[in-house]
């Protein structure tokens, strides 16, 4: 059985967005809040939160990671983005923001490119590295991905500089926060439900995770992760998510799955962390279960949000990509600002179809 909706954006384009009733997810919305349904997850309180930011520290048992030493590289050659209107090709701005072009449609992942993740521009966790690519230095955005609202995913002074002029495809609950700020040229989405733009199919995917924008507010708005159908390609972007079952039923609905975009920082200590955010391992373990092609970490490398070093993760994802016989090739550890086309994926799957075809052709 389909459900169909259709909703008018504000350029008054109909679009159609359709979900399948499944057996996989339980509701995960209870009339007030959202939830997560995923056997073995156990919420962490604000009690928890206390615990690892005082009492760990007071009593010594939460290691203090100085974040100012670290000197990360960043790419300062572009052209690859102005070269070719169509190529298809990923950069990382740095920690979940991507920016993408499939099928010619320019694409931001959970744009931030503020000083600091937080309501307030004077405190907060502040960048150690600057956005490796200008936001006015992109082409011009087509479509933005939300994968949830905490501040370093939904950046309000970015949005304001976006403005109108994207399509913005977020969460459940997500658009009264970007009506707030002027923004009408967006479209909600549950787990599951599909939506076209231009040549693209876009779902949104289930995630392990919260929201909240402050105390009061916790859990009244959906998180989730995105899968991007294209004519030639299928990218996965993971959002913040903890390990869960769901990485297998998204294989098993939209496979085959070239690029997974996965969060592998801020996981320690994993007590604390491990409900709703992945470590390296885990990570792997999803890819594999994904069965994706090239693993393009996010996540990482530019706020410090949690006790490991912020060099850390690369390390331990190659560490756990070498222990689980993977290939090294498939994992893109990208440099802050780096440029990679995604034609070589491309062409692989156009010859490996080609191939196929050849020999139905000869049976």
């Amino acid at each position: 059985m389909m459900k169909i909706r259709l909703k008018t954006i504000s350029m008054g384009i109909l679009m159609m967005v359709t979900a399948a009733n499944f057996s996989f997810s339980q509701t995960h919305y209870d009339g007030q809040k959202y939830f997560n349904p995923f056997p073995g997850f156990k919420k962490r309180t604000f009690g928890d939160l206390l615990k690892w930011m005082v009492w760990d520290r007071l009593t010594g048992k939460r290691a203090i990671v100085r974040s100012q030493n670290h000197n990360f590289e960043v790419v300062k050659d572009h052209r690859l983005l102005k070269q070719n209107a169509n190529e298809p090709l990923v950069a990382w701005i740095g920690h979940s923001t991507l920016f993408l072009r499939l099928d010619g449609v320019n694409i931001l992942t959970d744009p931030i490119f503020s000083e600091r993740c937080s309501p307030f521009q004077a405190v907060g966790p502040k960048r150690i590295v600057p956005p490796g690519i200008a936001l006015d230095s992109l082409p011009e955005i087509d479509l933005v991905l939300i994968s949830h609202d905490h501040y370093d995913h939904l950046d309000k002074n970015t949005i304001l500089r976006l403005g109108n002029k994207p399509f913005y495809l977020a969460p459940a609950g997500v658009g009264e926060i970007l009506r707030s700020w002027g923004i009408t040229n967006f479209v909600e989405l549950d787990w599951w439900e599909e939506i076209g733009f231009n040549q693209l199919k876009i779902v949104c995917t289930p995630a392990q995770h919260f929201s909240g924008r402050n105390p009061f507010q916790q859990n009244k708005t959906l998180w989730a992760g995105w899968l991007i159908q294209s004519r030639t390609l299928n990218v996965y972007y993971a959002g913040d998510t903890g390990y869960f079952p769901g990485f297998t039923e998204i294989k098993r609905r939209y496979a085959p799955i070239h690029v997974a975009a996965l969060p592998i920082g801020a996981y320690q200590p994993r007590w604390f962390m491990k409900p709703v955010h992945m470590d390296p391992p885990e990570a792997v373990k999803a890819f594999q279960e994904l069965e994706a092609e090239v693993f393009i970490p996010v996540h990482w490398g530019t706020f410090k949000l949690a006790d490991e070093p912020m060099d850390e993760p690369p390390g331990v994802l190659k560490e756990s990509a070498e222990k689980s016989g993977l290939q090294p090739e498939r994992f893109w550890i990208l440099k802050h600002g780096e440029v990679r086309s995604l034609k070589i994926i491309a062409q692989k799957i156009e010859a490996a179809g080609q191939e196929r075809a050849s020999l139905t052709q000869k049976r």
